[in-house]
């Protein structure tokens, strides 16, 4: 197929392509015509440094993995009513990553369809309805989704929360209700969460389940303390409802220290319901949820077949299988850990430099860089923000932003990321962090809305491997002597205040 230009490119894309689909840098927008790794490029051969895209996640059109898809697709494609070796070998690898009591599967095509299908099977195992979520979380694109997921019900276009919908506090420790200095934050945040879940049992609700991102995500890459879930889960529990681990943007060896974030942030925490997409099939629309024996029976026992067209096909089972295979054989989950860490030590470095760090904070190659007009206050630094991923793009490095004020610089990109790419990162950031400093104490910093990720409205409803930029400082000359890892090594009154208070609302 021959390319069209770019600019005729947008035009149709503009014309027979949903509005509300956005653009990254919608002023100037990218056009993306190959990747490979961890790159990106363009339709003139300009190469991009992919800090953000979590699906590509053992590396855009990994040969293994376009390999298995091809020789699969060239011999049968069919869903999962037929008896076929590849859902079953799938099954058996993917369960033995979890605990023992983890041992059914469901296969479906995204994320969304996980996550309504874990709400579906919560709701049919406890006979209850409602939903305790972790505000600013997101599980999803469809309706079910939409209405427990703050991060859409409270922005602009939303509904508004529902009365079915119970909200917690994120167990942010640098910007929330309990911070960094508070011994026993865990369990202090698992408390907050238990007053809500027991105000809403005092007004007659009965709670199905209790979802959350093993690591927050959108809501500005929010890393839980120790203790939280555990204690957590064990309130839910106890009120009835399962816990749903919603792995979909964090799972299969991000975080570096573990399979699964669940484990690596309370290795006492197992939920009853695990949801995965994004990396799982490394740009293959697939997914799945886990679940336990006991919960997979109940679901059954209503007499309501489930069915899934394309879940569990041939093809989509010999890219899951592949995946996995790339993870063990090039230690991608080690690679995770050792990169990730060297990042986040280059970035806590950048910050003695530059005051508008306040945190860096992270697992693995899950990380987030959050900006701050002052240190002290800890005010979000939005425009700036923006301002950054603008101009590194301008460098051919590809970050984005996200958390309730678009502040926090987000990096999950394909974990084949190297330490030469962290350090065309950590250089070019210190770059266009000296240049946004100088030009916001000046008032001359442009706001550049336009040049956002995508055009979100930041404010709640809640009322109440060749380098093209210009890398030209080395890393010893800005990172000093900074190690690169070795290759190989109550009432409705009382929950109101209470909401209001750890949502920062007079």
């Amino acid at each position: 197929m021959e390319s069209l230009p770019k600019e005729e490119t947008l035009q149709l894309r503009l014309k027979h392509y949903g509005p509300s689909c956005k653009l990254f840098f919608k002023e100037n927008p990218i056009k993306i015509v190959r990747a490979e790794g961890q790159y990106m490029y363009d339709e003139q051969g300009k190469q991009y440094l992919d800090c953000i895209n979590n699906v590509a996640h053992v590396g855009h059109c990994h040969p293994t993995v376009v390999k298995a898809c091809t020789e699969q697709m060239s011999v049968l494609n069919t869903n999962s009513r037929f008896l076929h070796d590849n859902l079953v070998t799938y099954a058996k690898r993917l369960t033995a990553t979890l605990p023992d009591k983890l041992s059914v599967c469901y296969f479906v095509n995204s994320g969304s369809e996980a996550n309504d299908l874990a709400l579906r099977l919560a709701r049919t195992y406890t006979g209850n309805y409602d939903v305790v979520v972790m505000d600013n979380g997101y599980h999803g694109h469809v309706s079910s989704l939409i209405d427990i997921s703050p991060y859409k019900f409270n922005h602009t276009g939303g509904e508004g929360q529902k009365p079915f919908v119970h909200l917690v506090p994120v167990p942010d420790v640098y910007r929330g209700l309990y911070r960094e200095n508070v011994p026993e934050v865990g369990k202090k945040y698992a408390m907050e969460a238990k007053h809500v879940i027991d105000g809403a049992r005092k007004r007659g609700r009965k709670i199905a389940a209790f979802i959350s991102e093993s690591l927050q995500s959108c809501g500005g890459q929010i890393i839980m303390p120790q203790g939280y879930l555990r204690e957590v889960y064990k309130h839910v529990r106890e009120a009835g409802a399962v816990c749903i681990a919603d792995e979909v943007q964090v799972g299969f060896g991000r975080v570096g220290s573990h399979f699964w974030a669940f484990q690596a942030v309370d290795d006492e925490a197992c939920p009853d319901i695990v949801s995965m997409g994004k990396p799982i099939g490394n740009g293959h629309p697939m997914s799945a949820v886990v679940t336990t024996p006991e919960i997979a029976e109940a679901f059954g026992a209503t007499g309501m077949e489930y069915f899934n067209t394309f879940g569990g096909n041939p093809v989509s089972c010999a890219i899951g299988l592949a995946v996995m295979d790339v993870i063990d054989k090039e230690d991608l989950m080690g690679n995770a850990g050792r990169v990730g860490n060297y990042l986040m030590e280059g970035f806590r470095k950048l910050g003695e430099k530059h005051d508008i760090i306040g945190d860096v904070r992270g697992l693995g190659f899950f990380i987030g860089v959050d900006l701050v007009k002052d240190k002290t206050s800890r005010e979000p630094a939005t425009a700036e923000a923006q301002h950054v991923i603008y101009r590194m793009k301008e460098r051919y490095i590809l970050l984005s932003t996200d958390g309730p004020h678009r502040n926090v610089l987000k990096l999950k990109g394909p974990m084949c990321f190297t330490t030469e790419d962290a350090d065309r990162v950590l250089v070019n950031l210190d770059q266009v962090l000296t240049e946004v400093v100088a030009a916001s104490s000046n008032n001359t910093l442009e706001h550049l809305p336009e040049h956002t990720m995508f055009t979100k409205d930041v404010h709640s409803k809640r009322s109440g491997p060749i380098f093209t930029g210009s890398h030209t400082l080395s890393h010893d000359a800005v990172f000093g002597n900074i190690k690169r890892p070795s290759d190989n090594d109550s009432d409705n009154d009382d929950e109101a205040k209470r909401q209001k208070t750890w949502a920062g609302v007079d």
